[in-house]
């Protein structure tokens, strides 16, 4: 039992007591216990020996229990970030050979191509299911929600049940297009409340250099069991995308052609939300299809670090995918889900066109 004890404060736990008697700490039993397993082994566990160094070091220069923030840890742990975000076709294949293979969702999608089932069906990752991403990922298009508003989540886990989708699972979305479309699958299942789902690094094409295998036909899994819930991640109405552009930082998806009023293919009006600066998805991946590496994300959107930041894209999907990137800088930002579709399609809305200047 832990009580207080009258006329004492209680300082901390068990690394705040060694720390005060200035003798060894559990870290080095625990971290420390599984780099040793690990070597052992002829393996490595590089995560747990930085975190086991790092503790040791700070022990070492008197720094105090609970200080250490997340800005230290992502530091300690460069890749940590990146790798709750994303999965590389490698690791993919080995964890489907293994005892918990994630749940597979192929979100084939591109604007102006509708043949995306007929893709999938030509060839796909083994076991993956097909996901729709106008009807499943979005509810029917309106003015003032956009072409993409976030579908009601009954209806969505309606179709996570469908896909398979249990509680405890992992979740791995892909795509063709470098994520830009699995990235809406990806947002909109932690959003629902999902923490374990991640994007295919370098989507089909990364797949199809290692010479994976690909099936074909349709998918039919057992049926999922998973709960889903809303508000898991932030989000913003088309007043607190304003209201961000002015304050803080909105920034805008789409190309740099349609940001800045020169060509507009699919909404009611050309340029962009007044105070909004252009960040085209294009710019986070490399020219392989994959993301930037991690430190050249983190440069990208260094000057935003401790500044609030929000995503629009056209219609809410691309959108998504800048806020993938952003994350594996360390950065969150809120999506606003309605984007320009919804933003140009009222007319009491500003529109500005050329660069912002800030």
């Amino acid at each position: 039992m832990r009580r207080p004890i009258p006329g004492h404060e209680r300082g901390g736990s068990s690394t705040w007591q060694s720390l005060t008697r200035s003798s060894s700490l559990e870290t080095d039993y625990l971290y420390g216990e599984i780099a040793l397993q690990a070597r052992l082994l002829g393996r490595t566990a590089p995560w747990n020996a930085a975190l086991a160094e790092r503790v040791q070091q700070a022990a070492a220069e008197g720094i105090e229990p609970g200080t250490l923030d997340d800005a230290d840890l992502l530091t300690t742990l460069p890749e940590l970030s990146r790798r709750a975000v994303l999965i590389d076709a490698t690791g993919l294949h080995r964890q489907l050979a293994g005892d918990r293979p994630p749940v597979l969702l192929d979100v084939r999608w591109a604007l102006g191509d509708t043949g995306g089932r007929e893709h999938y069906l030509a060839g796909h990752l083994p076991g993956a299911v097909y996901v729709d991403l106008d009807t499943e990922l979005a509810a029917p298009a309106e003015p003032l929600s956009g072409r993409h508003p976030l579908p009601e989540i009954a209806a969505l886990q309606i179709s996570a049940r469908r896909w398979g989708i249990t509680a405890g699972r992992p979740v791995v979305v892909y795509d063709d297009n470098g994520g830009t479309a699995a990235a809406r699958a990806w947002w909109l299942l932690r959003w629902a409340g999902l923490t374990d789902v991640r994007i295919l690094d370098g989507a089909l094409g990364a797949w199809r250099a290692r010479d994976f295998a690909l099936s074909t036909g349709d998918e039919t899994p057992p049926e999922g069991d998973i709960e889903l819930g809303v508000g898991h991640l932030p989000t913003l109405t088309a007043d607190e995308a304003a209201a961000l552009a002015a304050d803080g930082v909105l920034l805008d998806a789409r190309s740099g052609e349609r940001y800045r009023g020169e060509v507009e293919p699919v909404d009611p009006r050309a340029g962009h939300i007044p105070g909004a600066l252009s960040a085209p998805t294009g710019d986070n991946l490399a020219s392989d299809g994959v993301f930037r590496p991690t430190a050249e994300l983190r440069e990208q959107f260094s000057q935003l670090s401790g500044t609030k930041v929000g995503v629009y894209c056209g219609s809410g999907v691309t959108a998504a995918h800048q806020v993938a990137a952003l994350a594996i800088a360390g950065i969150d930002a809120a999506l606003f889900p309605g984007s320009w579709s919804a933003w140009s399609s009222d007319p009491a809305r500003p529109a500005a066109t050329g660069e912002e200047a800030r």
